[in-house]
């Protein structure tokens, strides 16, 4: 099976399955696979600050989000509502604080008919979106952000990961 595949995707020689960018992509007709085999043909725009910035975003919750070792995971959909509303602030926090691009996973979901489907979604419980995870450098999950909240992702975040600290 060489050639188009029909959906956007091309099979070299090597069999080697690419998206339309030319990057490799995952032989299978299902939308993802599991968190190791995700089909990154799917993007999570919304998080992409775009014109929005970080101005008026307390140095506190900066200082928080920067700290070393934690892991953000974002899960959401750019045909979301609150998505839509939140994640370009959270995307500007997150590169005001200077939190490397290879400490932020993103992963789309789509509306399924039991509920969303993507990937980790099973894994995470995720139910609501926007939904972000802080993880330490070992895995463990620190905050969690969900859906909404009376402050802004990275307030929220900030107020919890103050709270594991103050704990630990």
């Amino acid at each position: 099976m060489f050639g188009e595949r029909g959906d956007g995707r091309v099979a070299g020689e090597d069999g080697t399955v690419r998206d339309s960018g030319g990057r490799p992509g995952v032989a299978t007709d299902a939308p993802f696979t599991s968190l190791g085999g995700v089909r990154r043909d799917m993007t999570l725009e919304t998080l992409s600050p775009g014109e929005t910035d970080a101005e008026g975003v307390d140095e506190a919750v900066l200082d928080a989000l920067a700290a070393d070792g934690y892991r953000f995971k974002v899960w959401g959909g750019d045909w979301c509502g609150d998505c839509q509303r939140q994640l370009p602030a959270f995307g500007a926090a997150l590169a005001a604080a200077g939190v490397p691009d290879d400490r932020i996973e993103d992963f789309p979901v789509t509306k399924g008919p039991n509920g969303k489907e993507g990937p980790g979604v099973e894994e995470y419980g995720i139910e609501f979106i926007p939904t972000v995870v802080v993880e330490d450098a070992d895995g463990e999950e620190l905050a969690r952000f969900v859906e909404d909240a009376d402050v802004t992702i990275a307030e929220a975040l900030a107020r919890d990961l103050a709270d594991v600290e103050a704990t630990a």
